[in-house]
């Protein structure tokens, strides 16, 4: 046996025995790499906001508070609006709930007739065996949801203690962090951290001025159809319809209409055509104004790159996937040389005319040839495809 070969095969197993363990703890640390990431957007979108408080002589620690409890006062605002709502709609569905059931029976009745009743109805439901069973396993399931309950309160807390330092502390983690690179690889670290500042700052800015705009104009469209919770509705669509990219609308409109169809089924009609319409505004008018130096991305990268996030990290991989395509996109645009393209037209979606006779010309010389050369006599000198001397193309 040759005196490397025992060596080797240690080595060998180190390095394995050091990439299962490295593996093992990754596994289990990914959900405190996932927080702290989702802390660092949260951390470079609110950066301006503390940035422009420090800079007028308030403290970094105390700007950053201040920007968190705002963050907490509206959060809190739209949970209660939103439970509002749809605690008063619940409890007027279940007090109504008897007579859409009495409507249900007589239509089945007058259809198919039936001789049905309420009564019979309720006993059965009641006396039902996949209702015993639904009880049972939500009654076993109480602690299972508390459980997820106080894990995402304590997620929380988390996301937002890394992320308060990191906006507090922002310039002491920059001087540590190139406090370890030269002098050439500091200036690039400082200017990706500026751009994922702007990028990330901008969507945010962008997105929530687009937000108020769109709940403001839906809260309009309510009042005057006279839908109730008209305040949380408005909120409810402005944020899902900025947040969520190209069918954030459709998927915000979708309430609103549910709620207007209870007034009136015509109600969710003109609902539906505003959210279309709006929809179509937002595009082309508002979008391009709000978005062009901020996060001036295709609409397909964003919609791609949210279906990418989403499929990586769930529903917090889709709100961190824009900003962080865009800080990417601009990075790239920065550091990546280009060129001047060339004046061809397929460039601009155009086939380029070939040169010489035309299609047309060439089929006629094509088809004036053929029985010229198919009726020379056999033994006739002359190269294949030359013409008797006094014939022209005429």
């Amino acid at each position: 046996m040759p005196r490397w070969l025992p060596r080797a095969m240690v080595l060998a197993l180190a390095l394995y025995a050091c990439f299962q363990l490295g593996d093992w703890a990754f596994h289990q640390l990914i959900g405190l790499l996932t927080n702290i990431l989702i802390a660092f957007f949260l951390a470079l979108a609110i950066e301006p906001a503390v940035g422009r408080m420090a800079a007028r002589g308030m403290r970094r620690g105390l700007a950053t508070f201040l920007v968190f409890l705002g963050v907490v006062i509206a959060a809190v605002g739209f949970v209660v609006l939103l439970g509002s709502m749809l605690a008063g709609q619940i409890i007027e569905m279940v007090e109504d709930f008897p007579k859409y059931l009495d409507s249900v029976i007589n239509w089945i009745n007058q259809s198919f007739h039936t001789e049905l009743s309420r009564v019979e109805v309720q006993d059965s439901l009641l006396r039902s065996d996949w209702l015993q069973r639904y009880v049972q396993n939500s009654a076993t399931g109480v602690l299972d949801v508390s459980a997820t309950v106080l894990g995402g309160l304590f997620r929380l807390l988390t996301i937002f203690l890394f992320s308060f330092y990191f906006a507090a502390d922002g310039p002491r983690l920059r001087r540590a962090l190139c406090s370890v690179l030269p002098p050439a690889r500091q200036a690039e670290v400082l200017r990706a951290w500026e751009i994922a500042v702007d990028k990330t700052g901008g969507y945010l800015y962008s997105r929530g001025l687009m937000a108020l705009i769109s709940g403001f104009a839906h809260y309009i469209l309510l009042v005057i159809l006279d839908v109730p919770y008209a305040p949380a509705l408005a909120v409810w669509v402005g944020l899902v319809s900025q947040f969520i990219p190209t069918i954030g609308t459709y998927l915000a409109g979708a309430l609103p209409m549910l709620i207007a169809f209870t007034v009136n089924p015509w109600y969710a009609l003109w609902v539906l055509i505003f959210v279309v319409i709006y929809q179509q505004f937002e595009n082309y008018v508002l979008q391009p104004k709000l978005t062009a130096k901020t996060v001036d991305i295709h609409p397909a990268v964003a919609f791609g790159s949210v279906v990418a996030g989403t499929a990586l990290m769930g529903a917090v991989g889709a709100l961190i996937a824009i900003p962080a395509v865009a800080t990417l996109q601009a990075f790239l645009g920065a550091y990546v040389k280009r060129y001047d393209v060339t004046d061809d037209p397929r460039v601009h979606g155009r086939h380029p005319r070939r040169r010489g006779l035309s299609g047309l010309v060439r089929l006629r010389r094509t088809l004036r040839h053929e029985p010229r050369q198919a009726a020379r006599p056999p033994g006739t000198s002359g190269a294949p495809g030359t013409r008797p001397s006094g014939e022209d193309d005429s």
